[in-house]
């Protein structure tokens, strides 16, 4: 029976993706070495909060997510933050591949508000592996990668920000529904506002939000 061990040894933005994508960079080792044809892994991403100290500024912008500092020892739980495929291409011994993961701005999920609330440091992650290994030197073998194989590891909150900035850059992104949507472009025309940006300041105005 083979044993896989992984290790995440870096992570990047990817400039040229077509939305904010990050890439993490992993070790396969499988001992002993035996050929690996391929090895078709799935891999579950989660946060860890409660690995980091949080600055005031930031423990307020996780209100929403944990409640109060002081409900934080019951409500500082794992966070899902993605579940990708990767095909592993055949090797013996070690190997080293990219573990590709779509993300998104979108402030209603969870994982996002959290590492928008970062101001420095790392994020806690901890990846978990399961998965198809086809082995053997003279055929196929099929083996199992056993569900409690698992990779920590510290990203820098300053590559989610780097992201985000080349997607985003010097802005943020909401999504509404669509009967929202079609109220605001309605404001926006009968006053024949400029931009979005311009249209919600006119409502947080007319709020007492925000002084003229």
């Amino acid at each position: 029976m083979t044993e896989f061990a992984f290790t995440c040894t870096g992570v990047r933005a990817e400039p040229y993706a077509m939305g904010p994508t990050l890439v993490f960079r992993l070790r396969v080792t499988a001992s002993p070495p035996t050929r690996v044809h391929a090895l078709a892994l799935r891999c579950q991403i989660r946060i860890e909060p409660a690995r980091r100290g949080y600055a005031d500024s930031e423990a307020a912008a996780l209100t929403d997510l944990f409640g109060e500092r002081s409900r934080w020892g019951s409500t500082l739980n794992p966070l899902q933050f993605a579940q990708v495929q990767v095909m592993v291409p055949g090797f013996t011994g070690e190997v080293e591949t990219d573990v590709v993961v779509p993300c998104t701005y979108d402030m209603d999920i969870a994982s996002t508000r959290y590492f928008d609330a970062l101001e420095d440091g790392e994020v806690p992650l901890l990846m978990l592996f399961s998965g198809t290994a086809f082995t053997g030197d003279g055929g196929f073998r099929v083996e199992p990668v056993p569900w409690d194989k698992e990779a920590g590891f510290r990203m820098p909150v300053k590559t989610w920000r780097e992201m985000v900035e080349q997607h985003f850059p010097g802005s943020g992104w909401i999504r509404l529904p669509r009967d929202t949507m079609d109220a605001l472009v309605a404001y926006r025309s009968r006053r024949a506002l400029p931009s979005w940006q311009e249209t919600v300041e006119a409502l947080m105005t007319a709020a007492g939000e925000r002084t003229p």
